[in-house]
């Protein structure tokens, strides 16, 4: 017997319904530097198609569990195979439950991470680093100087 997930807006979703977790590599930048972080975030069926296919990724590690596994109730439960220093991503409930939708809509994505088993060969990869709280600053010397007959009908 499977029981529905108390999230709103689940109703089409069962405790045992599938869904993969992902331990991402990310930074925080702050006065000091830029450090590194452990994340852990629901993976989308299309983004774990991509990854499979070899283009690079933050995530070092991907588990197949059901979404009841990972959200039992009122508090998020880790994985057994990740670090107990990993961190939940932001919004991580609203995440999963997109996620475990997409692998509704397409059951092939499963076949890639039997579910209770674990996959590490990725194309892990640091180079573009996912610095998680960096804001985009711009400024007046950013923009771009245009001809003074840019806008004007000649």
């Amino acid at each position: 017997m499977t029981t529905t997930i108390c999230y709103p807006h689940t109703t089409d979703l069962a405790s045992d319904d599938y869904l993969v977790v992902g331990l991402a590599t990310c930074f925080i930048k702050d006065d000091d530097g830029v450090h590194e972080v452990n994340v852990v975030e629901p993976i989308p069926s299309a983004a774990l198609e991509a990854i499979v296919k070899g283009i690079p990724t933050s995530y070092k590690v991907a588990t197949a569990t059901t979404i009841g596994s990972v959200i039992p109730g009122e508090a998020l439960r880790l994985p057994e195979c990740f670090p107990s220093d990993a961190q939940f991503c932001d919004d991580f409930v609203f995440r999963a439950t997109a996620s475990a939708r997409t692998y509704k809509a397409r059951s092939i994505a499963q076949s890639h991470i039997p579910t209770g088993t674990t996959r590490e060969d990725f194309n892990f990869s640091t180079e573009r680093k996912r610095v998680l709280n960096s804001q985009r600053i711009v400024k007046t010397e950013d923009n771009v100087k245009q001809h003074e007959y840019t806008h004007k009908v000649l």
